[in-house]
């Protein structure tokens, strides 16, 4: 398959993509509008945020970092899913540079943070997102020996699942761990390890006609 037809094709499967290039650089106009156009309107662009404007934002003063780190995302418009902020292992917990990111980011556009040092996980943190109405990234990496918790904070869910691969039985679970929020009426994102093989996408498919299984099995007992 072409490369300039893949996402069409992988649209036509799945409702949401992150991309991962804009880690990297920050996305051009004319990209962002053929993402656009080869993708139906339902469909939604998970963006993850540069790594430079990212450290800078939790480094520096961020009112100067996030006007220029955001701009580029509002091409997207209403199919802007969410902006994921990454905080990179060894940088730990500081509350002051999350509160200020958080009071900085613009209101209107949905913001997930990822933290990767473990410190970051407690109870401030959760509650300085939930203030700010940002979602907490649930990751699972390879080296997990248990599943990480889900936290909703936003008015959203967002998972990262990492590992190289997932048995049926490992999908089931994640399934039934989702299963109680979006019977609640939560939107989840949920993202597997990009790979050139695409496996990703085949777990991403088995993970939602798992989670349909159970959302209609609940439906049916009502």
């Amino acid at each position: 398959m072409r490369a300039d037809g893949f996402l069409h094709h992988y649209a036509e499967r799945l409702s949401a993509v992150e991309l991962n290039n804009t880690y990297y650089q920050q996305p051009k106009p004319d990209k962002v509008d053929a993402w656009l156009a080869a993708t139906p309107p339902t469909f939604r662009f998970t963006v993850k945020a540069q790594r430079g404007g990212s450290f800078r934002t939790m480094t520096a003063d961020p009112s100067d970092s996030i006007p220029w780190l955001t701009e580029p995302y509002r091409r997207f418009g209403e199919r802007l899913g969410t902006v994921l902020l990454r905080v990179p292992d060894g940088r730990p917990r500081d509350d002051a540079r999350l509160r200020a990111a958080l009071a900085a980011w613009p209101r209107d556009m949905p913001l997930t943070m990822e933290f990767q040092d473990p410190s970051w996980h407690v109870d401030e943190t959760f509650t300085a997102l939930a203030e700010a109405g940002a979602a907490l990234c649930t990751t699972e990496l390879p080296e997990h020996e248990t599943p990480p918790d889900i936290r909703r904070t936003g008015s959203f869910l967002y998972l990262r699942l990492r590992r190289h691969d997932y048995s049926e039985a490992e999908l089931a679970a994640w399934a039934g761990r989702l299963e109680p929020f979006l019977a609640a009426g939560d939107d989840a994102y949920v993202f597997f390890r990009h790979d050139d093989t695409g496996r990703g996408p085949e777990l991403a498919t088995a993970l939602a006609a798992a989670v349909a299984r159970l959302l209609a099995d609940g439906q049916s007992a009502c």
